[in-house]
């Protein structure tokens, strides 16, 4: 205590070159919590999307996973009602969604556009998915009511708005193409541009005489947490050792390809920001410990040990790494609630029409191992400059200019 007290006597002796140094440490540490919580708010947003738009788990024949259907529906679950009440009975799964993915044409009589359609049970999968979908006109549609739901591009391209009447087209699962009339019921829009050229819901009903098959592609599982995803996974294929179980994670490649990218990128500039900080370090304590050679030779002519002189320095530098780390803490952790109070909109990313909140989450994880990498660089940078100048022989050091 004796020593770390000296210490924090010796970084108040210079409170200007102190201060400037502390503040470049805190504003680095800033930087680095921002960008981390930055990226783990966009991991946690693309891992609740994914999670949403198709379900924690994706049950289905191992065929639909791996293979190409040649007609609709060739891999597809028969036997769909039963696999979901079993999957209704564990405790931890809050919703099972059935999804039938077909391609077909719409036509409004004159024009006829490819279509990427999905039969839904509409009243389950607007309620547990949330407001995925952004409606522009009209409302959801009624299971056994014939209506869909476009894209706005799909809907823009037909000239089709609530109530108009459609012709829906697909090849059965036999080979043989079938048509039924449709109504829409609304207009969605997702976001994403060129989805919206192409998307259509229609009803598991409207789905199955289109097709004239009652199986479904696959189903989707929600889950209470979506930690549990993992857990869940291995527990059901256990149970249902002949169908295929995929996380939404094994089925999203976007989110792996954003985040291993965003690991580079902000990986990139935390490495940047911490040889910025330990060069500043490194500087301030530099001319620190030549401007007290002098007082070293002193120190070490009275008996004072070149340990303990190293010691010293290396605590001035740990006082200053604590001083910018919880500095730099407090300005991220108020930045981070600041945009929750005073929200800022991103600009739409590439291929998609509208932006999304600015948030930064706050990890305490990466708080701590932060400030602790900032304190530990401060130290050790510290010691090490000091290593050199407590090293010359006493007579050099007290005869320093």
């Amino acid at each position: 205590m004796k020593w770390l007290h000296f210490a924090l006597l010796n970084v108040l002796r210079n409170k200007r070159r102190s201060g400037v140094t502390a503040l470049i440490a805190a504003i680095g540490t800033a930087a680095i919590l921002l960008a981390g919580g930055f990226a783990l708010s966009t991991y946690e947003a693309l891992a609740e999307a994914s999670a949403r738009a198709r379900g924690h788990l994706i049950v289905g024949l191992s065929q639909h996973f791996t293979e190409d259907e040649e007609v609709a529906l060739q891999f597809g679950l028969p036997d769909w009602v039963q696999l979901r009440q079993q999957l209704l009975a564990d405790p931890q799964v809050r919703q099972v969604l059935p999804a039938v993915e077909f391609s077909g044409l719409i036509s409004n009589g004159d024009k006829s556009v490819i279509a990427l359609a999905s039969g839904v049970d509409p009243g389950a999968e607007f309620k547990i998915k949330g407001p995925f979908l952004q409606f522009t006109e009209g409302a959801a549609m009624i299971r056994g009511a014939d209506g869909v739901l476009l894209g706005q591009g799909l809907a823009r391209s037909l000239g089709a708005g609530p109530g108009a009447g459609l012709t829906l087209l697909a090849t059965t699962v036999d080979g043989v193409m079938n048509a039924v009339d449709v109504r829409v019921a609304g207009v969605v829009a997702t976001g994403a541009t060129e989805l919206d050229k192409r998307l259509l819901y229609a009803d598991l009903d409207t789905s199955a005489r289109l097709l004239a098959s009652d199986k479904v592609s696959a189903i989707g599982v929600f889950l209470d947490r979506i930690e549990h995803t993992e857990a869940a996974a291995v527990r059901i294929a256990a149970a249902h050792p002949g169908l295929m179980v995929r996380t939404w994670r094994q089925q999203d490649s976007y989110y792996e390809a954003v985040r291993n990218l965003y690991n580079r990128i902000f990986g990139a500039l935390g490495a940047i920001i911490a040889l910025i900080v330990l060069s500043v370090v490194t500087n301030s304590m530099s001319m620190s410990v030549v401007e007290r050679t002098r007082e070293t030779g002193a120190l070490r002519a009275i008996g004072t040990q070149p340990g303990q002189l190293v010691r010293t320095f290396a605590y001035e530098g740990l006082i200053l790494g604590v001083a910018g780390a919880a500095l730099g803490c407090v300005i991220a952790l108020a930045v981070s609630l600041g945009l929750y109070a005073f929200p800022l909109e991103m600009p739409p990313p590439p291929g998609r029409s509208v932006g999304y909140p600015l948030t930064v989450s706050i990890d305490l994880t990466l708080y701590a191992a932060v400030a602790l990498a900032v304190t530990a660089l401060a130290g050790l940078t510290s010691g090490m400059v000091a290593r050199k100048t407590v090293a010359k022989p006493i007579p050099e050091a007290l005869a320093h200019i």
